[in-house]
């Protein structure tokens, strides 16, 4: 386990999750451990944590850690080498196959997980020594399409805003982003303002999700009508004289062909609610609140994003703000919600195939300017490939070497079936991870080298509006772990390099990064950090949270074009008209829905960091998909079942969820379980792999899909001090408890065989409780008064009460009381159970929840003050509020008698 020096004081960083960038305060806490709260001087999120970040502490074990290098040995297994035997063998495999094939057989895929400076030097070797441009990012599938749309539009992938707007707009317009759940922080900030100010929110979004919670307007429309919306609404601003002519005129071209392109889209209002499917009055209602509102702050994210047109949606929100002189005012301004913690940073040194570094692309001048600042003997002179036809390439032969540092594309890929499979094609495949285990690391790497992960690292990162804070180290790494740029800078000068990579320090690689921003750039380029380029050692261990531009003898800038200034060549912004909205699938009789992906409240990405803590997991324990009741009734699933997803790609078995917040017509399931953690719900496996023609980002939000139902007889749980292997004719999920391992199971197969399954994988004292007519079977096994491995099975809903029995289990010894009790599945003390989690952050459950209100508690405020509920992030306050309606109407109570394992709250 992690152990902390109790001498040690405060540690400033920065959480390690989404891109809103917050402070973090890591302290000692005097047991070993480190307590985590929020820093109240970071301007990111003045001492506000969601609840990922506020359980940051308890994911800082080491039993799971990836310790040493290791190597494929002419057996077939992974074994253990020593540092500089593992990078010579990279090395000289690397230099091998780009000398035999050329330099556009090798390839890096990187992670907006990496520190800045991680990025920065993986970025240099391969583009400017090894000559290649296969350099691409996780964050391909997170915010390419801003990318490229900011690009078109401003010249320059340039965030005009800063986090101050959303304290100063009086209307905030949230498209495709579910920010009070996947950036609830910044949500909240939104909230504070609607009650101070007045602000107004209008939610667009497919799914109504908990961010409409708080609307003032729900727009419902239908999947991939996003620009339609938006080329309505220039219309609407062209038809009311509500442009800002003096601003196109001075500072923009194209506005008449973008204008008259809109019109063929949606020519009015009518015409814009029958192209997204939406109430003519709704529609109206929004383009008048939008063209009477100076100051308006439009949020887009993955809704916007991931998708096969996402950047002319982009483009089609940017027309709008430009067409209104709407752009870096403040409270005014397109503001792009990034999904991950460092993206900015990897966008800023290049670490996309199609940027060279620093926010210079590949044209002649741009080429030469980087080759002569890194005195790069072979520098790239086109772009690579992306992220989806990175991985085409692998599954062709194409690309033969393959470095992977950071991620786990066999889960995170569109068709994520066919991605895994090419990577065991690979002549070289190396990864660069803290685990020692996930769907990646088990494709059969032929290199595994231990990363630094957070708290033992140190550098940058920056967040979603431009500003760079640093990540400081408090933990000594476990085993031989090293940090990325060391693995990559030390591979880079056995290539032969090393007069370019003879970097000391974290702050060295900073200060080269820094240097290249400014070099020859003169306000020509938007990213200059040049005012740091000399910072000492101890000067960037103190560095403040920045905003960048920061440029040698110059203010700070918040904000970019409220005066114009824009990065093209003419120093104009560029209107620009989208193509006709049409998603790149048709529905069929086979295929009759389609399929939405996302995030849920407490989980990130594939659960390789927030899955080990048990607070996370209680929310939302199970993967599900959500169903409109239509179309539930119509395809006979059932809430609380089970059903079986299909695309053209592959196949996953759900929990279902039923809910009239999903839109009919379509699917909703989270992507964060993998082979690791669930037995059939890699969801990324069901998405097609359609790519945005510009910034090649795959469209995961409308997969044509089927579902059907899948019935089982048994339901159960196990819970156990030691991972373990269900049977392979079991649905399962893990989930992590207090003390062990949880899983929550679902079977058809002969109850006699799971005493004879239990009995193989557990030791100790047994109890036994048998009713095989009754479908009941019941043991655990107990090391003195504690419980070492137990197991639940019983008919659908009738397994014993989970919450009751992982309480139990959390125990370190059992009184007499309720060890005879543990086999009823029933509290000992006849207490309720708390019920299914809502406040991760105080671990505060349903049944406690509903029990408050049934007691007086009539608003989400009233809750807090009882309960703590809803004080922290407030990500929970939307479900309150839906159970404050539930209570309050139905007379709704705690679940009675708790029969079910566990339920999603729709």
């Amino acid at each position: 386990m992690t152990v902390v020096d109790p001498a040690l004081g405060t540690t400033r960083t920065t959480c390690p999750y989404c891109g809103v960038g917050c402070g973090v305060l890591a302290t000692p806490d005097g047991a070993g451990g480190i307590a985590i709260s929020g820093d109240p001087d970071h301007p990111a999120n003045f001492g506000r944590l969601c609840s990922k970040g506020s359980a940051l502490g308890e994911t800082l074990g080491f039993e799971d850690r990836l310790l040493y290098p290791m190597i494929r040995c002419s057996k077939g297994t992974m074994e253990r080498v020593a540092w500089t035997d593992a990078l010579d063998h990279v090395a000289h495999r690397f230099a091998h196959i780009t000398k035999r094939d050329g330099p556009g057989a090798v390839a890096f895929y990187l992670s907006g997980q990496l520190l800045t400076e991680d990025y920065y030097v993986a970025n240099k070797l391969m583009k400017g020594f090894v000559g290649s441009a296969n350099v691409d990012t996780n964050s391909r599938l997170c915010m390419a399409s801003s990318v490229a749309g900011h690009r078109r539009a401003f010249g320059a992938d340039t965030v005009p805003g800063c986090y101050e707007d959303l304290d100063e707009a009086d209307l905030l317009v949230l498209v495709g982003s579910n920010a009070a759940w996947c950036h609830p922080v910044l949500f909240q900030r939104m909230l504070v303002n609607k009650q101070k100010r007045g602000a107004r929110i209008v939610v667009i979004d497919p799914r109504r999700t908990d961010s409409a919670g708080d609307a003032d307007l729900y727009l419902g429309l239908k999947p991939g009508t996003d620009t339609a919306l938006f080329s309505g609404l220039l219309v609407h601003l062209a038809d009311t004289g509500a442009l800002d002519a003096g601003y196109i005129e001075r500072h923009t071209t194209g506005f008449e062909e973008a204008l008259a392109r809109a019109r063929s889209i949606a020519g009015g209002g009518a015409a814009t609610a029958l192209a997204t499917g939406l109430p003519e009055s709704d529609v109206t209602g929004f383009f008048q609140m939008f063209g009477c509102t100076p100051r308006v702050v439009t949020l887009y994210s993955q809704g916007v994003n991931q998708s096969a047109q996402g950047t002319d949606k982009v483009n089609a929100i940017i027309n709008c703000h430009l067409a209104t002189g709407r752009i870096g005012k403040p409270g005014a301004s397109p503001f792009s919600l990034t999904g991950q913690p460092n993206a900015m940073g990897g966008r800023e040194v290049g670490g996309l195939a199609n940027q060279l570094a620093a926010h210079m692309a590949f044209t002649p001048p741009d080429i030469d300017r980087v080759r002569r600042f890194w005195k790069a003997p072979r520098i790239a002179t086109h772009e690579g490939l992306k992220a989806v036809q990175m991985f085409d390439a692998i599954g062709r032969g194409e690309i033969k070497a393959l470095w992977v540092m950071g991620t786990n594309p066999a889960v995170s890929l569109p068709d994520a079936d066919a991605a895994r499979a090419a990577l065991s094609k690979l002549e070289l495949f190396v990864i660069s991870e803290n685990v020692r285990s996930n769907d990646t690391v088990n494709a059969g790497p032929h290199v595994l080298l231990p990363a630094q992960a957070w708290g033992e690292k140190s550098g940058t990162v920056t967040n979603s509006e431009r500003r760079i804070s640093r990540q400081r180290a408090f933990l000594t790494p476990p085993g031989e772990a090293k940090p990325d740029w060391w693995i990559v800078n030390e591979v880079a000068k056995r290539l032969g390099f090393g007069a370019a990579f003879n970097f000391g320090s974290v702050a060295e690689v900073f200060r080269e990064h820094a240097a290249l921003s400014a070099f020859e750039n003169r306000g020509g380029r938007d990213f200059d950090i040049g005012a740091l380029k000399s910072l000492s050692d101890e000067a960037f261990d103190d560095m403040a949270p920045v905003l960048w531009p920061m440029r040698e003898g110059e203010a700070p800038q918040p904000r970019f074009f409220g005066d114009g200034g824009f990065f093209a060549g003419d120093h104009r912004a560029r209107f620009v008209a989208p193509a006709i909205p049409a998603l790149r699938t048709e529905t069929t009789a086979a295929r009759p829905l389609r399929l939405n992906t996302g995030r849920i409240r407490d989980q990130w990405h594939t659960m390789t960091r927030s899955g080990m803590t048990p607070r996370l997991g209680q929310h939302l324990p199970e993967p599900f998909v959500e169903v409109h009741p239509n179309d539930a009734a119509r395809t006979g699933v059932e809430d609380g079942g089970f059903a079986r997803v299909t695309t053209d790609y592959g196949q996953c078995t759900l929990k279902v969820t039923v809910s009239e917040r999903q839109q009919r017509g379509m699917l909703f399931a989270p992507i964060h379980w993998s082979d690791e953690t669930a037995s059939s719900a890699r969801v990324g496996a069901l998405v097609a792999p359609f790519t945005d023609p510009f910034s090649g980002q795959p469209e995961n939000k409308a997969t044509p899909a089927s579902i059907v139902p899948c019935e089982y007889v048994f339901r159960g749980f196990v819970l156990s001090r030691v991972a373990l292997a269900l049977p392979d004719h079991a649905w399962w999920t893990r989930v992590a408890v207090a003390g062990g391992f949880g899983y929550l199971f679902a079977d058809n197969a002969d109850l006699a065989g799971w005493p004879c399954w239990l009995r193989e994988v557990a030791s100790g004292d047994f109890a036994e409780y048998r009713d095989f007519s009754g479908g009941i079977y019941r043991a655990a096994s107990f090391v003195e008064d504690r419980i070492e491995t137990c197991l639940f099975v019983g008919p659908a809903r009738d397994a014993g009460d989970w919450n009751v029995v992982k309480n139990l289990f959390a125990a370190d010894r059992l009184s007499d009381d309720q060890r005879r009790m543990l086999l009823s599945g029933k509290s000992a003390d006849g207490l309720a159970s708390a019920g299914p989690i809502v406040c991760a952050c105080f671990g505060v459950g349903r049944n406690t929840i509903c029990e408050a209100i049934a007691g007086g508690a009539g608003s989400a405020a009233e809750i807090g003050v009882r309960l703590k509920a809803g004080t922290n992030c407030g990500s929970c306050i939307p479900e309150m509020k839906r159970l404050i309606a539930q209570v309050g109407v139905k007379g709704a109570g705690p679940d009675p008698g708790q029969r079910q394992v566990v339920r999603a709250a729709s």
